[in-house]
């Protein structure tokens, strides 16, 4: 369900584009990006860092799109959004606490130097993503009239770097696996649920 609310902006984006063109999917996005945002503040009381910096970018980019009628900068927002991510989880690299670490560290016990591996390769594969959208927006299939570019980067935008993430996130799961410590994962998972319980 979860994973629904957070693609919620770009299945939006994806049946704009399909019923209409570029200009009018940028809209949409932007205005789902925003429900989307409401949504879980009205949920939770909280905003979620992931939502407002894609909530941040799209409007930036998007209502350049529109106001100028150039898709060019709604094509750069993935890269926008990816290498923010790659820049906040290189910087954190040198915190106390890594970003997957905050996300994570309540249900896994790993070693420092494991944590920041996996940081280190999270924060490449935004890097690169962000390279590879460029080059599908911009480079690729350069002999094809517009329409059909524009068409080709949004099926990729929507399944080409969804495909991506979800190969590499098996990649790192299969990493993790090499590194668990099954009994201290046991004893912190037994120690959390001992602390709730007592709290309530």
């Amino acid at each position: 369900m979860k994973l629904l609310f957070d693609l919620f902006p770009l299945l939006v984006f994806f049946g704009a584009f399909k019923m209409y063109d570029i200009y009018t999917a940028t809209a949409a996005a932007i205005i789902a990006t925003f429900i989307q945002v409401g949504v879980f503040w009205f949920k939770h009381r909280r905003f979620e860092s992931m939502h407002l910096i894609t909530l941040v970018i799209i409007s930036v980019f998007g209502g350049l799109t529109i106001f100028l009628q150039d898709d060019a900068f709604i094509k750069w927002k993935p890269t926008i959004v990816n290498w923010a991510f790659s820049i906040v989880i290189f910087a954190m690299l040198f915190t106390r606490k890594t970003a997957l670490e905050y996300v994570m560290g309540s249900q896994l016990t790993l070693p420092k130097s494991i944590w920041q591996k996996l940081n280190l390769s999270w924060s490449i594969f935004f890097l690169v993503l962000g390279l590879i959208n460029l080059y599908v927006a911009f480079y690729y299939n350069l002999d094809a009239d517009q329409e059909v570019r524009t068409q080709t980067w949004v099926n990729f935008k929507v399944f080409g770097l969804m495909g991506l993430t979800l190969a590499f996130t098996v990649i790192q799961m299969l990493f993790l696996a090499r590194h668990i410590d099954p009994k201290s994962n046991s004893d912190s998972n037994s120690n959390s649920q001992s602390d709730s319980e007592s709290g309530s």
